[in-house]
């Protein structure tokens, strides 16, 4: 019971901003997970989480990066900067096109970056689909990426803050 709760919370904190062991509760309450606060605050200290800042200057919980998983991500978007010419977004869905032969590369890169509310990705050559949960977060998530493309470089900070974007 206690790793599927686990799983469950981890899950929680990926497609959604929770700010709160209240929040965290709740959610699993509508999951049908029963806990007390206490429960919720042992298993965010089990889970070894922490508190992040996002893209908007309020905090969220997140799994806690590793040093290496941080190198990693930098690399990543590195990659997924060079690569990415300009960003714009459909209702749900995020269109990223690319420089030619380019598309496959940006798209592993955004899904070893692991955003928040990404359903799914789909790559072609010089493009990447980016399907969302909800027209606010394709929103969301087209303003980060025009962000990123517009620092080229200096975003690298943001992340070894602990920003993860």
């Amino acid at each position: 019971m206690k790793s599927l709760r686990h799983e469950a919370i981890l899950k929680i904190i990926a497609e959604r901003e929770i700010d709160t062991q209240e929040g965290i509760q709740s959610c699993l309450k509508e999951l049908g997970y029963d806990v007390t606060q206490a429960t919720v605050s042992r298993d965010i200290k089990s889970l070894d989480l922490v508190k992040v800042m996002t893209a908007d200057g309020r905090y969220r919980y997140s799994q806690k990066i590793s040093e290496q998983s941080r190198r990693e991500v930098v690399k990543y978007r590195a990659i997924f900067v060079e690569a990415v010419l300009r960003v714009d977004s459909a209702q749900n869905i995020v269109a990223v096109k690319c420089h030619t032969g380019m598309g496959n590369a940006a798209c592993a890169a955004m899904d070893m970056m692991e955003l928040p509310g990404v359903v799914g990705t789909l790559a072609g050559d010089d493009t990447v689909f980016i399907l969302m949960r909800d027209e606010a977060q394709a929103k969301s998530l087209e303003h980060r990426i025009g962000e990123m493309l517009s620092q080229n470089g200096e975003g690298a900070k943001g992340i070894a803050e602990g920003t993860v974007y």
